[in-house]
């Protein structure tokens, strides 16, 4: 289900509401012209940036919880 921020995408989540590709670290660098992945991986360490899972030995995101930390983190640079 869209929300009034999100266009209604049918290709953006599976079946179960699940995303169509979980966020690997390298995305996030990408997404947010981040200088390296080893700032994800120490955003991670210090558990301050979107929350993560791993898979094996892979570190994923879910494209949600990114979307909610990042709106999270806009909002408190708001306040500021």
């Amino acid at each position: 289900m869209a929300t009034n921020d999100e266009p209604a995408d049918p290709r953006a989540t599976l079946r179960g509401g699940l995303p169509d590709r979980y966020l690997t670290p390298e995305d996030l660098v990408t997404l947010f012209s981040l200088p390296s992945v080893e700032t994800v991986y120490q955003w991670r360490r210090k558990r301050i940036g979107p929350p993560g899972f791993r898979v094996g030995r892979y570190t994923r995101f879910n494209p949600a919880a990114v979307r909610a930390w990042e709106a999270e983190q806009t909002a408190l640079g708001d306040v500021a």
